[in-house]
């Protein structure tokens, strides 16, 4: 019996530090929780990350559709707003595909990245990830695609965030 129930213990307390490590590495990796953000720090100032973002997008002939600057929207209206910018991108040769599986896809596309600042003057990068954008969309056969995108917008973002060398 002693032996039974110290078994139990152990394996309950080996599953907990399993899950215990993958929130730590989905963390470590930019991943919170189930909401499909990704966030990832910035070594430099909000505008000075989407300037970088939208600079290493235009060399890789990606289409920048705006840019909206929320903390002067709403300075314009009396709201004060920590330095919170979005940039609006897209790339037809992925981004079309998941149209071409389930058109709602159009809803969270164009890509998205949101830099801010937050109340201890950190700034973030945050974008949606392409694979909860597919499941929210039911988007089962694109898994290439999806891919793709992942990685293309890890190392994207990853550039503009990360102190140069």
């Amino acid at each position: 019996m002693k032996k039974t129930l110290f078994a139990i213990i152990i394996t309950v307390f080996i599953s907990q530090l399993a899950i215990a490590g993958e929130h730590a590495m989905k963390d470590k990796e930019g991943m919170h929780g189930n909401n499909g953000l990704v966030t990832i720090p910035s070594a430099y100032s909000v505008k000075v990350t989407l300037d970088r973002l939208e600079n290493i997008l235009r060399a890789k002939k990606i289409n920048i559709v705006t840019r909206w600057a929320h903390h002067e929207k709403a300075e314009n209206v009396g709201i004060k707003l920590r330095p919170t910018e979005l940039l609006l991108f897209g790339n037809p040769k992925l981004g079309s595909h998941m149209f071409t599986s389930q058109q709602t896809s159009g809803i969270d596309l164009p890509m998205k990245a949101l830099a801010w600042e937050d109340a201890k003057g950190k700034v973030w990068l945050t974008y949606n990830d392409p694979a909860y954008i597919a499941k929210r969309h039911g988007i089962n056969d694109r898994d290439e695609v999806i891919k793709k995108m992942t990685n293309a917008l890890k190392k994207l973002t990853n550039k503009a965030t990360s102190p140069e060398a």
